[in-house]
């Protein structure tokens, strides 16, 4: 990850702030930073988002391609991530820095959507055994200012929300070949259904309390955090604890009540931005890379 260095004195600056309720920013222990969503910004995409938080930048394209079936799931499409970390977010993407990033986030990503609930697999299936649709998930890192994966699994739920897919029809001859037929009409799609999809609220220990959506400098004073990734219900779907330091069962439990509590009104937030755009439809004004 992007990291800053901090004399002590800054450090016990913001140490001692977190422990009164008070941040550098002026935001509570609790509070994220402004969020800027934006969907449908890349055109050669089956759904797109583009996600600001504080100086975190964020570009997810998701492509809708035919393939075949996994063996062990026959009757299911699947999701595929891949993450790039772009040089110029931070010096340490460059080389391998942004490779080695890019794949752990990637694994981040697999372990999050493993829940069977995640997303609908099986509405991806076209042949049982033989066609499914393949959602290639591409994530973009364009400016990194802290909170990556947060920022990255807000991103990736609005871009599958504004993934549209083609309908398909399947036509048997005489002889039992099947033919696809795609749908050329752009309203005539399938659309998922996101509202399991997690959100990830990474909690940052600091002092001997925890803080949502951390900034680099935030990160600095950090020793150990906790991953988790929420549905829009408040349940919890896979956890991870990173960093160098511990964390004692009663912080853990803690920090997972505020994960549950926070990530409930992330998905609210967003999805009432989500809802906004929607109904807006072509006469929403696009911002894309001019904002």
């Amino acid at each position: 990850m992007a990291s800053v260095v901090l004399s002590e004195p800054e450090k016990l600056y913001i140490v001692h702030g977190v422990q009164e309720d008070l941040r550098v920013d002026g935001r509570g222990c609790e509070d994220y930073r402004c969020a800027e969503v934006e969907t449908d910004v890349v055109s050669n995409t089956s759904g797109s988002a583009r996600v600001k938080l504080g100086h975190t930048d964020i570009l997810v394209g998701v492509k809708a391609e035919m393939g075949t079936p996994k063996l062990e799931k026959p009757d299911e499409g699947y999701l595929e991530f891949f993450v790039d970390c772009s040089a110029n977010a931070t010096p340490e993407f460059e080389g391998r820095g942004g490779e080695e990033l890019g794949t752990e986030i990637a694994n981040t990503l697999y372990r999050v959507f493993s829940c069977e609930s995640s997303v609908d697999l099986k509405s991806l299936c076209i042949n049982p055994r033989e066609h499914c649709w393949v959602l290639y998930v591409d994530v973009l890192l364009l400016e990194c200012g802290g909170n990556l994966l947060d920022a990255i699994s807000i991103a990736v739920k609005a871009a599958l929300f504004n993934t549209r897919i083609p309908k398909v029809r399947v036509l048997e001859d005489e002889e039992g070949s099947k033919e696809i037929e795609l749908s050329d009409d752009p309203y005539d799609c399938i659309r998922l259904n996101v509202d399991d999809v997690p959100c990830i609220v990474t909690l940052s220990k600091i002092g001997y309390r925890h803080v949502v959506d951390a900034t680099l400098q935030e990160e600095a004073c950090s020793l150990a955090s906790l991953l988790i990734s929420v549905t829009s219900k408040g349940a919890l779907t896979s956890m991870k604890k990173v960093g160098k330091g511990s964390l004692d069962p009663e912080s853990i439990f803690e920090m997972m009540e505020t994960g549950k509590r926070v990530g409930k009104s992330l998905h609210i937030a967003l999805q009432k931005v989500l809802d906004e755009e929607e109904r807006l439809g072509t006469s929403r004004q696009k911002v894309g890379f001019l904002g």
